[in-house]
């Protein structure tokens, strides 16, 4: 027992003292900037070698939160990938295994340092990118909507218990082991305790708003919520630091220091902006949430295309989109019904709608138009689900409605520092539109291209020679003749010649 004690103390002194010397490189200008500039030129010569839009090995889905990834993934990438080519449930790293052979797919939350766990080479990777201001907007309601599902307990130790209980039973994945949620969630949900206890003191009275951003009697309001230094850490420019690999869950051991530094002297960002522009220029595909129909076309065409010529090469013939039969066990009423138990979540929900018959998508019959008649179906499916989901979560802090049309509600003044607040996530984000109209513009080509070389081969002169038989005899008696009339001139002329010799 004293040893244990001791050790405790121990650990207690090496936390601050790490703490201290953090803190000490931040107060340190030149020293962050020498730390922040060193793993920004390191990270700038990694380039990738070969094409870029030509798909390898492996497949990293890098999911930002809430720019319709999950769409993608149960959409898309679960009608393109069995089961048994996708990597381990990686949206946690403690869950991730790089030895699973046959790993073709990794989909997580993880940043851009989870690929220093395979050879460069082999990996492509894909993202989705959304307007800043609307995803700090989501990451909130997200927030507010999974930490409201618990408000049916009568207090905090009661969700303690439930959610050990439940994790007991279930080997899945939980929305409270993924980051960032792992840490948002349980921020709002202890939030949202607290002012129904104060509420409660007060006879169940609130302070009467209109605007569902700002009832501090219910949540906590959006302008609180944004400068907390939780969402510092965590959410703001959140998809900057996630493609530079440097979030409070990188696998970089330097991610801690440049972080602070970054943090403590606002302009070294710019070294991390540049890096984070890179990797998206050499990725081989790159989304945006708003532009959604075209994205949704040129993922089909660039990476579902390709994925499905990898199927043809390989000469799989396993069904791309069949799942465990701990995938298909559960029906979708099933997985509504435990959606609106704080106990289970979307990823447990979703497994369901990302599956598909057997005999609906195969290796061997798949298209890229089959695959957008899958994702529109699936599409459909999802986000009434989600939307159902919602709106059974937000009932419980009624009136706090928070839609889109009560964003139009909040100040110009609070959204002009969410702005602020993010502004190399605006940047990225505009320098990811630059590369999608590119990309859109490749994919054009492309198309046209394959286009023009199919017509060709469908064109007269190609079909006069292999057309039919019928068409093929004229032309093969004028040839056949020409080449008669060509020997006996050429006979008659070598005689000539003979003759004048002799």
């Amino acid at each position: 027992m004293v040893y244990f004690k001791l050790g405790i103390i121990l650990l207690l002194l090496l936390s601050v003292s790490i703490k201290e010397t953090v803190s000490a490189i931040a107060d340190n200008y030149e020293q962050c900037e020498h730390i922040v500039k060193k793993w920004a030129s390191s990270s700038l010569d990694s380039d990738v070698r070969g094409d870029k839009h030509e798909l390898r090995d492996l497949l990293f889905f890098l999911h930002i939160p809430r720019t319709g990834g999950r769409t993608y993934l149960h959409c898309f990438l679960k009608k393109l990938y069995s089961n048994s080519l996708e990597c381990p449930r990686s949206y946690d790293k403690l869950r991730f295994n790089p030895r699973k052979t046959n790993c073709r797919l990794l989909s997580t939350h993880d940043d851009y340092s989870m690929i220093s766990k395979f050879p460069m080479e082999k990996i492509s990777v894909v993202t989705i990118l959304r307007n800043p201001i609307d995803r700090i907007f989501s990451t909130y309601e997200f927030s507010v909507e999974v930490a409201a599902r618990f408000l049916i307990h009568p207090n905090l130790t009661s969700v303690a218990r439930m959610v050990k209980r439940v994790r007991g039973k279930t080997s899945g994945v939980s929305t409270l082991d993924i980051w960032p949620w792992k840490y948002l969630v349980p921020w709002m949900r202890e939030d949202l305790f607290a002012r129904r206890d104060a509420r409660k003191l007060k006879g169940g009275a609130y302070l009467e708003t209109n605007n569902p951003y700002d009832m501090e009697d219910i949540l906590m309001p959006l302008h609180e919520y944004i400068n907390n230094p939780i969402s510092q850490d965590i959410i703001h420019n959140g998809a900057t630091f996630q493609i530079a690999g440097l979030t409070n869950n990188s696998y970089f051991v330097e991610a801690h220091d440049i972080r602070h530094c970054v943090f403590k002297h606002k302009s070294l960002g710019e070294y991390v902006l540049k890096v984070a522009k890179k990797r998206l220029d050499d990725m081989l595909y790159v989304g945006l949430t708003e532009k959604h129909r075209e994205s949704a076309t040129m993922f089909a065409n660039v990476v579902g295309a390709q994925v499905i010529s990898q199927h043809l090469a390989s000469g799989s013939s396993t069904d791309v989109a069949s799942n465990d039969d701990s995938e298909q066990s559960s029906s979708l009423s099933d997985a509504r019904h435990d959606a609106n138990n704080q106990g289970n979540d979307a990823h447990q929900m979703l497994k369901n709608i990302s599956s598909t018959r057997q005999d609906e998508v195969g290796h061997k019959n798949l298209t890229v138009g089959k695959l957008m008649e899958a994702y529109e179906s699936c599409i459909s499916t999802l986000r009434n689900t989600q939307a159902e989901r919602r709106v059974n979560s937000l009932k419980r802090i009624s009136p706090a409605n928070l839609t889109k049309e009560a964003r139009l509600m909040v100040p110009e003044a609070l959204i002009q520092e969410i702005t602020l607040l993010n502004s190399l996530d605006v940047e990225l984000y505009n320098y990811a539109h630059d590369i999608f109209t590119k990309q859109q513009s490749h994919m054009m080509q492309s198309m046209a291209y394959a286009e023009k070389v199919e017509s060709t081969f469908n064109s007269s002169d190609y079909a006069d020679f292999y057309g039919p038989p019928s068409w093929k005899f004229p032309s093969l008696l004028a040839i056949s003749g020409f080449l008669l009339f060509l020997f006996i001139f050429i006979f008659l002329s070598s005689r000539r010649t003979s003759k004048i010799k002799l």
